[in-house]
């Protein structure tokens, strides 16, 4: 079975991504927070075809989870994860403790204002702060020139954009389309999450999404539809709807009818677990 280098600190790091480019190769850098699925793996594909050397870095950021949430039952299994990212071929594993990121005295946040305001934003308050802060940190420590996120995560892969143009950082961010289960449910590590029962009743959201970009494609009004899908998913067995709307890929705000790189956006919990999703609509 394939092995793999692992370090905790910054500067061992920091010395291994030096030696790789002093003999030429590109850093590729593929962030996560662990309980690794096919999604995560296809990140590794694409920075191992775009770089040299590829970084996955494991560490489940407590900065982007708020009090309610689940940063104490969200899912561990490092030797697994290893093993998976030494096949999929990444070079090296970063994984810090929580006081290597954030040691005594840490003061720091870094903000991305005009796309938090929408979606997650107002559902997870303080989350975006969390993401930027984290990946920021990981830009410096490792260097990457290019860095790989899912889309599935869409407004954090805006967000990364966003930030890494405000802040002239040299690297290029890569979205890598969401992965799926072969009934549509976006692979996501919280899919573990669901009992058999709910897992069947998951399959209702990408099922429910799709068929409302159909129905948006054809010109229908974005807030019928909308109020339609929720309701639908409201009976199919989802608990609670934290939103369901159709907004711009760029802007993330909310649009009322079908535009040239408009998504489809959604958060729905299930049980105890919260999904989300997004479809590009055209």
């Amino acid at each position: 079975m394939p092995t793999i280098d692992v370090v905790r600190r910054v500067a061992d790091l920091r010395a291994a991504v030096r030696s790789s480019r002093k003999v030429g190769q590109r850093i590729g850098l593929v962030p996560t927070m662990g309980a690794l699925h096919q999604g995560h793996l296809a990140l590794v594909n694409v920075a191992r075809e775009k770089s040299g050397f590829v970084v996955a870095t494991i560490f489940v950021n407590p900065l982007q989870f708020n009090p309610s949430e689940d940063l104490d039952a969200y899912p561990r299994d490092e030797a697994r994860d290893l093993a998976l990212l030494a096949e999929a071929g990444a070079d090296l594993v970063f994984m810090p403790t929580v006081a290597e990121m954030y040691p005594d005295g840490f003061s720091t946040e870094v903000r991305v204002t005009s796309l938090t305001r929408t979606l997650d934003g107002p559902a997870r308050p303080g989350h975006f702060e969390g993401v930027a802060t984290v990946v920021s940190k990981l830009f410096h420590q490792s260097e990457p020139d290019i860095a790989c996120f899912g889309e599935k995560d869409f407004q954090q892969l805006q967000v990364i954009r966003r930030m890494v143009c405000d802040l002239d950082l040299p690297i290029e961010i890569v979205g890598v389309p969401t992965v799926r289960e072969p009934d549509g449910l976006a692979m996501s590590s919280r899919n573990r999450y669901l009992t058999p029962a709910e897992r069947a009743v998951a399959a209702r959201l990408p099922a429910v999404l799709s068929a409302t970009v159909g129905k948006l494609r054809s010109g229908a009004p974005a807030p019928h539809v909308l109020q339609s899908a929720q309701a639908e998913l409201l009976a199919a067995g989802f608990s609670r709807i934290d939103y369901l709307e159709l907004a711009d890929g760029e802007t993330l705000q909310p649009l009322g009818s079908a535009q040239p790189g408009a998504r489809l956006f959604a958060a729905a919990h299930l049980g105890r677990t919260r999904l989300i999703d997004n479809w590009p609509v055209r």
